[in-house]
């Protein structure tokens, strides 16, 4: 298991890597609905901040199936604003 530090960086690293493309595909793309796409950012920053915030809060006696419940989470979460920057058009 990754320490808490390593998670988080990862984390940050994931967000603002899709935080990027949305504003990329903003800015560069043409018929881009630039609405969609603010609303999106702000959407990354909200799921960086609830991810971030569960890392510190650790439910105690249940470790391993925290992070599992975690892992799942967060994937289903990134996979979700993957496809909503595929549809920003």
């Amino acid at each position: 298991m990754a320490s808490r530090r390593e998670l988080k960086k990862n984390v940050n690293y994931i967000a603002g890597e899709l935080f990027m493309e949305c504003l990329v595909n903003s800015l560069y793309v043409p018929g881009t609905d630039k609405t969609k796409a603010d609303e999106l950012m702000g959407r990354i920053l909200s799921v960086q901040d609830e991810f971030i915030s569960r890392i510190s809060h650790t439910e105690p006696g249940n470790v391993k199936g925290f992070y599992k419940k975690f892992r799942e989470d967060f994937n289903k979460e990134v996979d979700a604003i993957i496809d909503a920057i595929g549809n920003l058009k």
